[in-house]
């Protein structure tokens, strides 16, 4: 298990990261970066000498004009670097969240064109929920990093000039000063770091809090609030995590009043030395008034930049941790091949044949395989359907088929060459499919056919809803096929029910027009009527391509060239409809449960319409 308190790069690998990154986005970011904390370290020495020399002036008599003058010129020079820095710290703000934006879009860019494995894999998950947190939001790492790092050479600047101020004083006053803000700061981290050490246990506070508040609040759960009274059981919930909360921040408080105690402790010491040093002086070696108030400022700077200095690091080497889980996310290794796979085009005009030789899988952490030693082959034009009892293996049957997976053993093969030595991207252009767990975006209805913003082929869209059985819903919308899909973002968008959804996305896969097309339970929402004029079409729609149909109703079967019977992860049967019944195994008799099923009213499901 990696150190959570380590990761795989160091704070400089991930500033040069970021530096790499904001060159190539916005070259002023570190630029400006660095200008600030110039002008910022300019502004607080100047603001430290403003005192001891007026003071100065004072003591030496100056005219009245001079001190006048002098008072006017730090005012200039201090109204100048106040203008200066806010300039340029509002100015830098756009650029620091482009360059976040930039990383987002990459996290964006790995998770839609990652391996489909890595979408399974829950260490992929965690690590892409990492990932985006760093990005999410100002405060985050992948943007907070830029005020840090300013911060630090800020603490630096300033650090530079109250040194060269203070050697003119005893050394032994500047390790005092600087042993004494040491310790006051790792006695502080300690205490102050409580709250970040038991942050899982405020995490799941919070988790929970969060939880409990979508629940009550949101629509979709409002029916069942109501009908089983579970809102006094939902503010039981409320109150405990709550009353749990509390403690917890009633102990993380007191930590911090501890921390704050012994820094009062070493500042009052501190202070103390410095006093009686800077007096000393004064008696020994009639130091001015005005130099005793210089030295004492900068005593008090000079702790101040070695703390700003030590805590910028440590917040640095936190956000280096967060910076360093995105990079592990976007180099997340590929098990696929992409560009660097053999090219492959698709050509709805050419003959494609799929092979499976001796193909076993298994999922991640299973202990058996979902798929065991199956030798298949689909011939060009075929029509096939793939049928079975569920957690037979059909879905992952055809994932394997398509590319989303690879066989644990054997081979997928595409006319003879195996389907693992192309660009991936390439092959998944082979096919139009709809599957069970299909996305429909909030956007137009012929957006969400054709899959694109612009250069839509209306007609064709308007082809493919009437193949899908969906010409006279589309028709009656009030804006027809440029009507919007969804609420979330549209006002006037439409809420399609089970079955027209299903429907659509089957005109998504016929705009795509692919050699071969892949159909998992694509009517699964619909009743029975429906479902019947969608087998009544579909040799129509698969005119000229190769078609996978995945289905638990075996009744839809019967326009498929060859069916495969799984049971068990294996092929148990295979032939034509009427083959299989004459064969009167468990096929025949699973179509006569499902026939008597449907023939008692059984079979009722959502309409399509």
């Amino acid at each position: 298990m990696k150190n959570q308190n380590k990761g795989a790069y160091n704070i400089w690998q991930n500033t040069a990261f970021m530096l790499k990154t904001a060159w190539k986005t916005r070259k002023s970011v570190p630029v400006l970066g660095v200008l600030l904390a110039a002008a910022t370290a300019g502004q607080s020495v100047a603001e430290l000498l403003v005192g001891p020399v007026l003071l100065m002036e004072v003591e030496e008599k100056v005219p009245l004009t001079s001190l006048i003058l002098s008072i006017l010129g730090f005012t200039l020079i201090l109204f100048i670097l106040a203008g200066l820095g806010a300039w340029l710290k509002d100015g830098g703000f756009i650029g620091r969240i482009a360059v976040r934006m930039n990383l987002l879009r990459q996290i964006d860019s790995k998770v839609a064109g990652t391996s489909y494995p890595n979408t399974l894999d829950t260490k992929f998950i965690n690590s892409q929920s990492k990932a985006l947190k760093s990005t999410s939001a100002n405060r985050e790492a992948t943007e907070a990093i830029w005020t840090t790092w300013t911060d630090i050479l800020t603490n630096i600047f300033g650090f530079i000039v109250y040194l060269t101020l203070l050697s003119g004083l005893h050394p032994l006053l500047t390790v005092v000063v600087i042993a004494t803000t040491a310790a006051g700061y790792c006695v502080n981290k300690r205490f102050n770091s409580w709250g970040y050490r038991h942050r899982e246990e405020e995490s799941a506070c919070h988790e929970r809090l969060a939880y409990i508040h979508r629940v009550s609040t949101r629509r979709s759960y409002a029916k069942d609030i109501r009908v089983f009274g579970l809102r006094d059981w939902l503010e039981d919930v409320w109150d405990k995590t709550m009353g749990l909360y509390r403690a917890f921040v009633a102990r993380r408080e007191a930590a911090y009043l501890w921390g704050n105690a012994v820094d009062l402790v070493l500042t009052f010491a501190r202070n103390g030395i410095a006093y009686a040093y800077l007096i000393t002086l004064t008696l020994t070696q009639g130091l001015a008034a005005s130099e005793f108030l210089l030295y004492f400022n900068a005593v008090s700077g000079f702790t101040q930049w070695v703390t700003g200095i030590l805590e910028k690091f440590s917040q640095l080497h936190l956000q280096s941790l967060d910076i360093s889980a995105l990079r592990e996310f976007l180099e997340w290794p590929e098990p696929f091949k992409f560009d660097d796979g053999e090219p492959l085009e698709a050509d709805p005009e050419k003959s494609y044949e799929l092979c499976l030789d001796d193909v076993s899988y298994r999922y991640p952490g299973s202990e058996k395989d979902t798929l065991s030693h199956i030798s298949l082959t689909i011939h060009p034009g075929e029509k096939v359907a793939i049928v079975g009892l569920n957690g037979a293996g059909k879905t992952t049957l055809v994932r394997l088929i398509c590319g989303f997976l690879d066989p644990t053993q054997g081979q997928v093969l595409l006319n003879g060459r195996d389907i693992r030595k192309y660009d991936r991207r390439d092959y998944y252009r082979m096919f139009c499919a709809v599957f069970q767990d299909f996305s429909l975006l909030e956007a137009s209805v012929a957006q969400n056919v054709a899959q694109r913003v612009d250069g839509i082929n209306t007609d064709k869209v308007w082809k493919c809803i009437d193949q899908a059985g969906l010409t006279q819903v589309v028709r009656d919308l009030p804006l027809g096929i440029d009507t919007p899909v969804g609420r979330q973002v549209f006002e006037n968008g439409v809420e399609l029910s089970g079955g027209q959804t299903q429907r659509l996305m089957l005109a998504r896969a016929l705009y795509k027009d692919a050699p071969i097309l892949a159909l998992d339970e694509p009517t699964a929402a619909l009743d029975p009527i429906a479902e019947n004029d969608i087998y009544m079409k579909y040799s129509k729609m698969t005119h000229g391509r190769t078609s996978l149909f995945i289905s638990h109703r075996l009744a839809s079967t019967r326009f498929c060239h060859r069916i495969l019977f799984l049971e068990h992860g294996k092929i148990a049967e295979e032939g034509s409809h009427e083959a299989l019944m004459d064969a009167g195994g468990a096929y025949a008799r699973l179509f006569e449960i499902q026939s008597r099923y449907y023939q008692e009213g059984g079979g009722t499901h959502e309409s399509g319409k």
